[in-house]
């Protein structure tokens, strides 16, 4: 591209981008790359043909009633001392009588959307060298209809939408806006999709055609000054020929001196017929589209380099095998076997040519489900402290059976302690179940790679998924029997078991000790729940440790803005407002004090549901636990709560003597 640029001058660049064109359809890649063109819109009727017709100065599109043009047709005109037209699937064809060119626009339509007025989106190219054109590529759409004709599907307005959307909608495509004079400027369908890919009228040129058709006493003076719907480009009038000229066969060029003598002569226009006709169209269009390939070339090159490059990396891999090895497809198939394992090992384990730097995947994500859903998950388990106390007290009673029991029977306190254990087994195994999906989802991310050959990436991906699925059923049963091992045997003389005394002491102590008062946790949140009247919801830097939540006005934490202490405070889940899409959870003092000046609690928000999941859990390690209790510091407390109110004797200077504690 850098070379044919600079070899050839600004005059050579429409050649370039035809020559691009032609390549990329014949490869069937034209999607790929946005190439610099001007794409012809207008409603049906409103004189797009008549135009291109008038810049080709030969009758070749097809003409009727209903929609015609039902195949976006690339024009390319180039400048040549011979008159003659090529199709790009008619190669070594050249017409040069044009009602062929027109039949041969219609049987090539015809093959491809059949009989029944359909449409597609699958281009035909036509290039037209003439002495009579200025080198120029025209992109011509399909009009804009709103009733179905025959045989068409009922949204065929729809479908003409889209295709057209699909050209215009890319920075790199100019819009030619074809709108009749004698309907309103406002109704204009073609401007109407033009302004929604354009707002600011960038892209769009305007054309105003039958202006010779307009009401006695009218004009469109301010339209063509540019003063009524502004755009970038402004507008150009063109007299086309009428119905009755075209079908008299009215030479084009009587038709376009005629339309020179239209503008010289109407009082209205006389004053900018220098500005209109179809020559100056042309002109307009030719120096529109070199200077917008100029300013887009060094873009579109370098993405072209990029896509080159690519595409040599993938050539690489294929480079050493010869087509008459009769073990090429083996090696082939080995060698994506063997990518796709090494791809899943580096997912896993963390490295990797391509880190993802929008979501955390693979061996990460399983990590924080080990490390901060896992925990979290165990502290938010369900417990009823009333409940407990009641099966607690029945325990008891029903150990000793008719006789007063003097001392807790230890069996009262397996049973109540392996109760407990089992429950341990709904965490555990959606923890499982989140890793295994995790590795599956690792699994389709690998096989991307194997795209372009669907059988093995989908005989891939269900080979693998479904060994994953196998471990998952035995990965299930070892973690059952780790628990039942545990609910087996209660061993009360293990050096970490704790008894009733000190218990609630230490399981408040427990978290502090071992983290000291290090940073747990820094991040942005926003807190919620503050009033409009005072400032509104406001994102903070929140920096934890284990001891207090500090937030600040930026990460450079200069400015604290509060610090709250963490004693007696707690963490519970907010719903979510359907007028925001942040996910919410507040923190609380279990003395009903005020949190946060004279807010009860304080709301803190996060953009995503693993946010404030990962903080939650960081909450979890300072000490701030969810709004359930922890299972086994409940358990063990309503026990000894329990004990003591029933057992001890109501003597304040009575001793405690071993034989209370377990």
């Amino acid at each position: 591209v850098g070379k044919r640029e600079n070899g050839c001058g600004m005059e050579g660049l429409i050649e370039l981008v035809n020559r691009l064109q032609d390549a990329f359809a014949a490869l069937g890649q034209s999607c790929l790359l946005e190439l610099p063109q001007i794409a012809v819109v207008g409603g049906q009727s409103a004189g797009k043909s008549s135009v291109l017709e008038n810049c080709v100065s030969r009758d070749f599109l097809p003409r009727g009633s209903g929609i015609v043009t039902r195949r976006p047709l690339v024009l390319q005109l180039v400048t040549a001392k011979t008159e003659y037209a090529e199709f790009l699937h008619c190669k070594g064809r050249k017409f040069t009588d044009f009602d062929e060119v027109r039949q041969e626009i219609e049987a090539e339509t015809d093959r491809v959307t059949g009989l029944n007025k359909g449409i597609s989106s699958i281009p035909i190219n036509l290039r037209v060298y003439s002495p009579h054109v200025l080198s120029l590529t025209l992109v011509d759409l399909p009009g804009i209809t709103k009733v179905p004709v025959g045989d068409q599907p009922p949204d065929i307005e729809q479908q003409i939408r889209d295709m057209i959307m699909q050209f215009i909608s890319r920075e790199n495509c100019l819009i030619l806006a074809v709108t009749p004079a004698n309907t309103d400027l406002a109704n204009s369908d073609a401007l109407k999709l033009a302004k929604e890919v354009d707002p600011q009228g960038l892209r769009t040129i305007g054309v105003i055609t039958k202006l010779d058709l307009m009401d006695e006493g009218t004009d469109a003076t301010e339209i063509l000054e540019n003063k009524l719907l502004p755009l970038r480009r402004g507008y150009i009038g063109v007299v086309n020929r009428s119905q009755k000229d075209i079908d008299g066969k009215k030479d084009i060029k009587a038709a376009m001196l005629a339309e020179r003598k239209f503008f010289l002569s109407h009082p209205a226009y006389r004053h900018m017929a220098d500005r209109m006709g179809t020559p100056y169209l042309q002109k307009v269009l030719n120096q529109q589209l070199t200077n917008h390939i100029r300013d887009t070339l060094p873009t579109f090159r370098s993405k072209l380099q990029s896509q080159l490059l690519s595409i040599e990396h993938e050539v690489e891999a294929y480079k050493n095998f010869k087509p008459e090895d009769p073990t090429r497809k083996t090696k082939a198939l080995l060698q994506m076997v063997q990518q796709f394992s090494v791809d899943f090992e580096k997912r896993i384990e963390g490295s990797g040519d391509q880190v993802d730097t929008l979501e955390l995947s693979g061996g990460a994500k399983i990590n924080r489900i080990f490390h901060e859903r896992f925990p979290f998950e165990l502290v938010k388990m369900e417990f009823n402290e009333k409940e407990l106390r009641r099966e607690i007290s029945y325990a008891i009673k029903n150990i000793h059976g008719i006789r007063t029991g003097l001392f807790t029977p230890d069996m009262a306190f397996e049973a109540i302690v392996k109760k407990q254990i089992v429950k341990l087994k709904g965490p555990c195994l959606k923890s499982v179940d989140l890793v295994m999906q995790e590795l599956i989802n690792t699994v389709k991310k690998c096989t991307k790679k194997l795209a372009t050959y669907p059988r093995l990436c989908e005989e891939t991906e269900r080979i693998v998924a479904g060994h994953i699925r196998d471990r998952e059923e035995k990965t299930k049963e070892q973690v059952l029997l780790l628990i039942d091992i545990q609910v087996s045997y209660i061993n009360t003389n293990h050096e970490d078991f704790i008894g009733f005394a000190n218990a609630q002491q230490r399981s408040s102590q427990v978290n502090k000790s071992a983290v000291g008062n290090q940073v747990i946790r820094k991040g942005w949140l926003t807190i919620n729940n503050i009033g409009i009247m005072k400032g509104g919801s406001k994102e903070y830097w929140f920096v934890l440790t284990a001891e207090s939540l500090s937030w600040y006005k930026d990460d450079e934490e200069k400015e604290k803005k509060y610090m709250l202490p963490l004693d007696n405070l707690k963490v519970r889940d907010v719903e979510k407002s359907f007028m925001s899409s942040k996910h919410i959870f507040a923190l609380f003092n279990t003395e009903q004090r005020n949190v946060y000046k004279d807010y009860r609690f304080l709301e803190l928000a996060c953009d995503a549901q693993e946010e404030m999941d990962s903080w939650k859990a960081s909450l979890l390690r300072a000490g701030v636990y969810p709004d359930k209790s922890s299972v086994m510091y409940s358990l063990c407390h309503c026990f000894s709560n329990w004990v003591c109110w029933t057992y001890w004797p109501p003597l304040p200077a009575a001793p405690i003597g071993p034989q209370w504690q377990i």
